[in-house]
């Protein structure tokens, strides 16, 4: 078990996020706070653990979800008696910020204002300075202990009768926003994140193009490309592209690769043939 904190000043903290971006933008706030005298930075769970166990900090920025080894598996392995304070970083508001207000010492959820950052560092700072790591601990290990045993999460919105969303949670930094999927032109992968096209609005969720799909009914929204979905209703026709392939073309005239393998499926959809 770590020894008791007494007042913790200077704080060293440790970062750990596996995108470049939020990394840079918690060091450049914590950058700026007079009583961080330390800030390391990890790109992923697996450096992380290693960074905790050789040098622990008094405190972590943790994100929950990163490829391999997740924020959950990190505290899982260093073990909640020597894991230092976290602060969670998330994109998700379903099971884990649910979680986190119950458990953690406090979280902050993507995007979050300059405010909301010096809200929960002083939070922990005040956790820090009044000796409980007793209460960490517990806490720690009630939220490794509900994510053990916690039943799969539900998406962003309430799922109606059918069983598909009506709506899309989307968040900016100056609000959370409700897409109706009835408005949704298209949907696009990049990287980490999907790209709704909305008319001339293209806001993005991170989340997976597969998650996205199985959120939204299969008779509304198709997959066209394994980058690509597309609202049927948005669908002008089929057009011969280069190379013996096929490209959709939308009613506000884009025009989208059609892998072969599904080119069947959209004819059936469209009963149209070609």
């Amino acid at each position: 078990m770590r020894e008791a904190n007494a007042l913790v000043s200077p704080l060293r903290v440790l970062v750990v996020d596996d995108e470049p971006l939020a990394r840079a933008n918690l060091c450049g706030l914590l950058g700026k706070v007079p009583d961080v005298a330390q800030v390391r930075e990890c790109a992923g769970g697996r450096e992380a653990i290693d960074a905790i166990l050789a040098e622990p900090p008094d405190l972590v920025f943790l994100d929950v979800q990163m490829p391999e080894v997740d924020g959950f598996a990190v505290i899982r392995e260093v073990g909640p008696e020597r894991m230092p304070a976290v602060i969670f970083v998330t994109a998700h508001d379903r099971y884990a910020v649910r979680a986190f207000e119950v458990n953690a010492l406090d979280y902050l959820l993507k995007p979050f204002h300059d405010a909301r950052f010096r809200q929960a560092l002083e939070r922990a700072r005040q956790v820090l300075g009044s000796g409980r790591d007793r209460e960490i601990i517990q806490r720690l290990s009630a939220l490794l202990s509900g994510h053990l045993t916690a039943v799969p999460a539900p998406p962003p919105a309430a799922l109606p009768s059918t069983g598909y969303l009506e709506r899309l949670v989307v968040k900016t930094d100056e609000r959370v926003e409700l897409v109706p999927v009835e408005q949704i032109d298209w949907c696009e992968a990049e990287g980490n994140y999907v790209v709704l096209h909305v008319g001339r609005r293209s806001p993005m969720i991170r989340e997976t193009l597969s998650q996205v799909e199985q959120w939204l009914d299969p008779r509304r929204f198709l997959r066209i490309h394994r980058s690509t979905l597309v609202n049927v209703e948005r669908i002008r026709h089929l057009e011969p592209g280069i190379e013996r392939g096929h490209v959709v073309v939308l009613a506000d005239g884009t025009r989208l690769r059609l892998s072969p393998g599904r080119k069947a499926h959209v004819e059936a959809l469209l009963n149209q043939s070609f």
